[in-house]
């Protein structure tokens, strides 16, 4: 069927698309966008030269969340997580390239919450997961119940592919793989996932409708491609590399020491090398918040800002040579810690800094409750909504965090992370006031025993919290499954 027959039927068959309520009042729209492996090297959280004037800019006129974290740091699990406002155990989740039906095939995901009650949820991009780059242009592993509507880009940076530089022949996603490319932003994907948002948002307008817009771009997963404008931000020659001390490894358990020296092909990376890798990363951040700063124009131009909650975030943080590791499957700071804006014009707080623990699956129930709709009970997160209101609010008191064997919990102070059951493979403890860069394990520290104490007994409670079953929710085991013949 040809879209404007289509979006000409949908719109007469379903009139609550329209952007008032039932009661008359004026519906307030979402727009959700997320970058893709996007750590907090970010200007407005610190960094002192990665340039992002865009995402800066969202951030003076809401509430930036310096301590929210990812429930796995992979993608497909995360993004599960989020859209399903449950945690990995629940939605039993734990690798990538899964459907989330496939384990719970009754859930109602956030847009889908949105969708059923009258917004036209549109995705463009990458919400769930994607095999990057090999599906970018594709719909990946989305799920077809979640929009009402979806636009899969494909721009020159798949094209280039037997051009950029990666340090395993053949290898671009799951390896350390950059180009300074030729060309302009709109021949990207992502230059083209902005375009395509920006049409949306002036059809919205256009057609008075409330909508659910999600964005997903692809940078700054690998490969690392941007034009090279934006690499020309980042001088090679002012370029830092992390430092490892001799004798680190020694001090951490062997899960977090595998979990951090798996990719050989990473490990001691020459330093020229190492600068090219971190300056093709910036660039592509500053590229990704290039369109970002596209997206936001064009929503203050046709006046959606006026009634419209903006989130900006990423699936999951990533190293780039914190702890002698690259990109992500960590449960330290860099790879756990997430950029998370909330932007909604009737909140009081703007401008202003919470440093209260906040986790992914939090979305879900927010967004509800800042468009008055009523979250289902499956969900597993707390609504943010005090922390708008009064940023001294605190919610929750930890965020939780799993990967592999280990479980993470983060406190605004602490870092405490148990490997096996009960921490029988090893415990770390990081202070944060005195160890941002979490590289002194404290978990021998006889004067923290308290502490370790205090943290152990609340990352007991909150793992057996996330272990329960959701109300209302089918849960499938792979393993259950009767084998097809």
């Amino acid at each position: 069927m040809k879209r404007p027959l289509f979006l000409a039927l949908l719109l007469f068959c379903t009139p609550s698309l329209f952007s008032q309520n039932e009661s008359g009042t004026k519906k307030k729209n979402v727009l959700f966008v997320i970058c893709d492996d996007l750590n907090c090297d970010i200007g407005s959280y610190g960094h002192p030269q990665v340039k992002t004037p865009h995402i800066d800019k969202l951030a003076a006129r809401g509430v930036r969340f310096a301590n929210a974290h990812c429930q796995y740091p992979l993608c497909g699990p995360s993004r599960a997580s989020f859209m399903a406002g449950m945690y990995p155990d629940q939605t039993l989740i734990h690798r990538n390239a899964i459907y989330i039906r496939e384990h719970l095939p009754n859930v109602k995901t956030m847009s889908q919450l949105f969708r059923d009650n009258g917004y036209f949820a549109t995705r463009i991009g990458k919400i769930y997961h994607y095999n990057v780059p090999k599906n970018i242009g594709t719909s990946g592993h989305d799920d077809p119940f979640s929009w009402n509507y979806t636009i899969n880009p494909r721009g020159r940076d798949v094209e280039d592919e037997p051009i950029i530089n990666t340090l395993r022949k053949g290898q671009f996603g799951a390896t350390l793989s950059w180009l300074a490319a030729d060309g302009a932003d709109e021949e990207q994907t992502d230059g083209m996932i902005a375009d395509a948002a920006v049409a949306e948002l002036k059809r919205y307008k256009a057609e008075d409708r409330a909508f659910f817009l999600a964005v997903g771009l692809f940078r700054p997963h690998t490969p690392f491609v941007a034009p090279k404008k934006y690499f020309d931000l980042y001088p090679l020659d002012e370029i830092v590399v992390p430092e490892v001390p001799e004798g680190y490894d020694a001090t951490i358990p062997k899960p977090a020491l595998s979990s951090i020296r798996r990719k050989k092909e990473q490990l001691n990376l020459p330093d020229a090398t190492a600068r090219e890798i971190i300056q093709a990363y910036y660039a592509s951040i500053s590229f990704a918040d290039a369109q970002v700063g596209k997206i936001l124009e064009a929503l203050e131009e046709t006046g959606l800002d006026e009634n419209t909650v903006v989130t900006f975030t990423s699936d999951h943080g990533y190293h780039m040579g914190e702890q002698g590791h690259w990109q992500k499957t960590t449960l330290f700071e860099n790879a756990t810690r997430v950029p998370f804006i909330v932007a909604d014009p009737d909140q009081k707080e703007k401008g202003v800094v919470s440093n209260c623990p906040v986790e992914m699956l939090d979305f879900y129930p927010t967004l509800a409750a800042r468009c008055g709709l009523k979250a289902p009970a499956h969900l597993s997160g707390v609504d943010l909504s005090p922390v708008l209101e009064d940023v001294s609010a605190k919610p929750r008191d930890s965020a939780l965090t799993q990967y592999s064997t280990g479980y993470s919990l983060r406190t605004e102070r602490y870092r405490y992370t148990e490997w096996g059951v009960d921490g029988a493979d090893g415990i770390e403890l990081y202070d944060h006031e005195t160890d941002s860069e979490e590289m002194n394990n404290l978990a021998g520290d006889t004067s923290k025993a308290e502490v370790i104490a205090g943290v152990k007994k609340r990352l007991a409670e909150r793992v057996a919290t996330q272990k329960v079953k959701p109300e209302g929710i089918e849960q499938i085991h792979f393993e259950n499954r009767r084998r097809e013949r």
